[in-house]
């Protein structure tokens, strides 16, 4: 839950707080399923006043799908910070799987975005996040498009394992697919 002090906020903040708000609610509740009212008062606003400041409730998902990517976009600049290759892509995907780990909102958010994806207004804007990663992570990896689709493949995976909480399992077969992920390409 988004703290909302006493205090008087600028309009950044403000817009900040929404945002925050915003996609708990998105990433607990997808487009169709989270309240306006649940993020405004979650926010210490009025409902009125969210749609002042952002029009509409798709306009509000559309931002924070694309707020989403970009976060992703800049844990993996942190991660690949100095590396390159086979070095960078490993950081990457270390960063990347103990974040959908440790904030599992982090993880709904992408899959809610991809869910609303039939809709060609929010197609575009996750469009552009994910094509932002793929540029990212073959330039700073430097390979191959083959290369490429397997690092996005075994994220894909990972997405997988942590949305139906395998990682935390003991079945054989989700250990070993678990294996599987831990290894290091060379």
């Amino acid at each position: 839950m988004v703290d909302v002090t006493t205090t008087r906020q600028t309009a950044a903040e403000r817009r900040e707080t929404v945002l925050e708000a915003a996609f708990e609610e998105f990433a607990r509740h997808g487009l169709d399923g989270a309240s306006t009212d649940r993020i405004a008062r979650r926010a210490g606003i009025s409902q009125p006043y969210l749609f002042r400041l952002f029009g509409t409730k798709k306009e509000l998902f559309s931002l924070s799908c694309a707020r989403c990517l970009a976060q992703t976009l800049e844990l993996f600049r942190t991660a690949a910070a100095g590396k390159t290759g086979q070095d960078a892509l490993q950081a990457m995907g270390e960063a990347y799987a103990e974040t959908i780990v440790s904030e599992p909102n982090r993880l709904r958010g992408q899959l809610q975005a991809y869910a609303a994806c039939d809709d060609p207004e929010i197609a575009a804007v996750v469009r552009k996040g994910y094509g932002d990663l793929v540029e990212y992570v073959q330039r700073v990896g430097g390979i191959d498009a083959q290369r490429l689709a397997e690092f996005f493949s075994h994220g894909m995976l990972l997405n997988v394992i942590v949305s139906l909480n395998l990682h935390a399992s003991s079945e054989p077969w989700a250990r070993t697919l678990l294996e599987g992920c831990s290894k290091r390409r060379g």
